[in-house]
């Protein structure tokens, strides 16, 4: 295994500072460093496990797995991508491996469709209905218990897509997928949630599978202890 630099707590990582500056510090066994970066990507890391794994706790394994893996590996990186597009892809397929040995994998034809249905025709904050009358938290369980649902060849270009912003060609190339492939499946994960969920929901997807506040900071707390661990006294 790669020698883990000790890790240092001489200065806080403010939240201006470039990715490519927090992973220089990073090298350097700055803590703050590591840190700052774990905060800023575990939001999109859990929401890519979670797209291919079946449950959170899943996911935050497949998470921290990844953290500790680029990070103890940080003298291969050469800079040739950002570290978050690096670690996204270590992430991905530490989540593949993990759901291989959950669940055999299945092959997924694609098909040419010509329509694109929107996701959810959603009813307005204020409309009087029973679903409108849902708090938030109960809107975001019911969202993501309906993605949960997808197939994992659905569920996690959606994520992608809908909660990361991610474009048809950057998704494509994440997964090595055809971009004509990553189409038809967010097409068919767009059907699948519109049937379930229309006219009975009042949010939107931006708010599913969160990972912040607390959970954030533990996640933080366990890599940073490994990695002192690793780096020995």
């Amino acid at each position: 295994m790669n020698a883990v630099p000790a890790l240092s707590t001489a200065a806080p990582a403010p939240g201006a500072v470039p990715e490519a500056e927090l992973v220089a510090a990073a090298r350097e066994g700055d803590e703050p460093a590591v840190r700052e970066l774990i905060r800023r990507l575990n939001p999109r890391l859990f929401r890519i496990a979670r797209g291919i794994v079946a449950s959170d706790a899943e996911a935050e394994e497949v998470v921290q797995d990844s953290y500790l893996a680029a990070f103890t590996r940080l003298a291969e990186f050469e800079n040739r991508a950002r570290f978050s597009t690096w670690i996204t892809r270590i992430t991905i397929n530490n989540a593949r491996m993990l759901a291989r040995r959950a669940r055999p994998q299945e092959g997924y034809d694609t098909v040419t469709e010509t329509e694109s249905p929107q996701i959810l025709a959603f009813p307005g904050r204020n409309a009087e209905t029973a679903e409108g009358s849902l708090g938030r938290s109960q809107i975001r369980h019911l969202l993501e218990t309906a993605i949960a649902e997808l197939p994992p060849e659905l569920r996690l270009p959606f994520l992608l897509h809908e909660t990361e912003g991610l474009k048809l060609r950057e998704i494509a190339e994440d997964l090595s997928l055809n971009p004509i492939t990553v189409k038809t499946r967010l097409f068919r994960a767009r059907r699948r949630l519109r049937r379930a969920l229309e006219s009975r929901i009042d949010g939107g997807f931006e708010s599913v599978f969160p990972f912040d506040g607390a959970r954030c900071a533990t996640m933080a707390d366990r890599v940073v202890a490994e990695l002192k661990k690793r780096s020995g006294p």
